[in-house]
This record gives C-alpha cells, structure tokens and sequence, in this order.
C-alpha cells in the first residue's frame, strides 16, 4: 500500500481510504472486520460525515463498534464532513459558525474520540458566509479539536473565496472520479475541441488549481459509471471493452479489475487518494493491492479509451 505525505499537513496517509457511509446497518462485529481487514492492507484512513446513516448514524456506529487506544488512535487518521442537514422535506446546506460547531461536537462524541484529523465542507453551500466559516474552523482548531481543513466538490473559485478568510490551509477537494467518470481528468485532453462533450469544464480546472496550490485531491465513487448509476466493473453490457481490457490488465499485473480500477486513479500524478464505499473486506483488500501497480503510459491511455473517452 501506497502511502503519501499530504501536503499543507502533517499527516502521512494510505493513498486509499475507506468510506464508512455504509455501515449504519452493520452489526459490530462485521464493522470490526471491515475495519481490521483495512488496517491489515495498509488502510490507515478513514472517512465520514455527519449526514451518513440519517445523523451521525454511521459515526456512532464506528465508534460503538471499534474501541482505540489512544496509541492507535494515534495510528489512523479519521475525517469527517460538515454542512448537509436532513430534513423530512429534503436536505439543505449550513456552513454556519453555529452549526459547524455543533456537528463536530456531535460527530467527535459519536467517534468517540477528541479530535477528528480533517474536517471537510460537504458540498458547497449557496448561502456560505466565509466569515463564519473561518471564525468556527479558528475555534475548532485551536480548541484542537480538529487538527487540518478541506472542502468536497468545491470550485477554484469557491475555495479561493473561503481562503479570503480561512486561516487554516484548505488542503483537500473531495470530488467524483472514476475510469467512466472521469471529466476532471478528460476535459483537459480535448481542450478547445468544439462540439466534443469531452471538452466541456464543468468544474473550473479543479485538477491543475489543486496541483498548483497543494490541494490532495481525494476521488469518491471510483467504481461507478456516473453519479449513481451502478459499477462498471463487470458491466459488459454497457462497458465490455473496458471489462476486457482491466481484465487483460489485471492478469499482467497479477491483481484483480478492481485493483487496476484503483491504480489508474492512482496512477495520475496529482497523487489522489481513492476513497471506497464498499463493505466488503474483500473488496477493501483488492483495491489496496491496486495501489501498489504503476500502470504504464500505453495501459492507462488504453484503459481511458477503453471506457469511451477520446485522445485526439
């Protein structure tokens, strides 16, 4: 398992990390398991938020689930989000001082542990008041309560308008990326092509501006084929040249299509961090044996095409 030193840090973190939005039903013991088969491949990063499993749902069931000493509490860096509240009439944004402070206490007594490792903005909010976000992020660091800071699907733009006033360096953009769904990476490669929908930004060159300012990119979904339309992998309906060449891949490197779905996000050198949803120890172990192959120039262009995307 690859590791990285996160730049704006001092955190040295697994280059995948384990979402844990799908454990509320989970019963502890298999939490353990997920938990301990990540540890065992290398996994030392894990990733919540308060909205995951209705509110702080799945926060409190890892923290019910897995006891730390305070030596290996130590060991592992733990993130939680920010921002989306649950109602009975749908979701909204809050980045306010009040009730980011309030869902950090909540999500470090659901932890149960006195400090979170990094605290990311869960979306952006239309209504955000950068002021505010800067006078709770002030609190909560120094009350040491949350060590670093980042954002998740956040435009150029709209960090560079929190960083008007956030002291503390925003040092990570969670964002959507997968072999299929990969516009963050293909846009570039077709720049200034007219009436290609490749060519299209939608996100203000989030990937150069990250690289520019030191911003760990960190690539949710990596298996979906778009925002939540099911994995590709093993989809020959829709997606069999791509199962045929991550398999081909596969046996030369002598690890499963899952593990060369992850080396190829890996493989790029903005140096992202994959972040899986799965529950399955299996699945955990294949992706951390991803992490170790370096997919050549010629593989990783072949797979791109392979998924759909055009190298003019």
């Amino acid at each position: 398992m690859k590791t990285l030193e996160l730049p704006q840090t001092d955190l040295t973190a697994s280059d995948v990390v384990v979402g844990l939005m799908r454990i509320n039903d989970m019963s502890d013991e298999d939490i353990r398991a997920l938990y301990s088969a990540s540890r065992d491949a290398g996994v030392n990063m894990f990733d919540h938020a308060a909205v995951y499993g209705e509110w702080h749902g799945c926060e409190e069931r890892f923290g019910a689930a897995v006891t730390l000493s305070p030596a290996e509490r130590a060991e592992i860096v733990l993130q939680t989000k920010v921002g989306i509240r649950p109602t009975p009439n749908g979701a909204y944004f809050d980045f306010s001082y009040e009730h980011i402070l309030e869902s950090v206490d909540e999500s470090l007594t659901a932890l149960q542990t006195d400090y979170v490792d990094v605290l990311l903005l869960h979306r952006p909010d239309a209504l955000v008041e950068p002021e505010e976000v800067a006078k709770a992020f002030d609190e909560l660091h120094a009350a040491g309560k949350v060590h670093h800071f980042g954002v998740s699907n956040h435009t150029p733009g709209q960090v560079d308008l929190l960083k008007q006033h956030v002291r503390q360096p925003l040092a990570f953009n969670q964002v959507q990326l997968s072999i299929t769904h990969a516009n963050v990476i293909a846009q570039g490669l077709t720049a200034n092509m007219g009436g290609l929908d490749q060519s299209i930004s939608r996100d203000n060159d989030i990937l150069n501006y990250s690289r520019i300012n030191d911003i760990t990119l960190q690539a949710w979904s990596p298996f979906q084929k778009g925002f939540f339309d099911g994995v590709f992998l093993g989809d020959r309906e829709q997606y069999a040249e791509l199962n045929d060449v991550l398999e081909e891949v596969a046996a030369a490197h002598g690890v499963t299509p899952t593990g060369i779905a992850v080396a190829w996000i890996t493989r790029h050198p903005a140096h992202f961090q994959v972040v899986l949803g799965t529950t399955n120890p299996q699945r955990v172990r294949d992706s951390a044996a991803g992490s170790d192959v370096e997919l050549s120039r010629e593989e990783w262009y072949r797979i791109f095409t392979a998924a759909g995307h055009t190298v003019p």
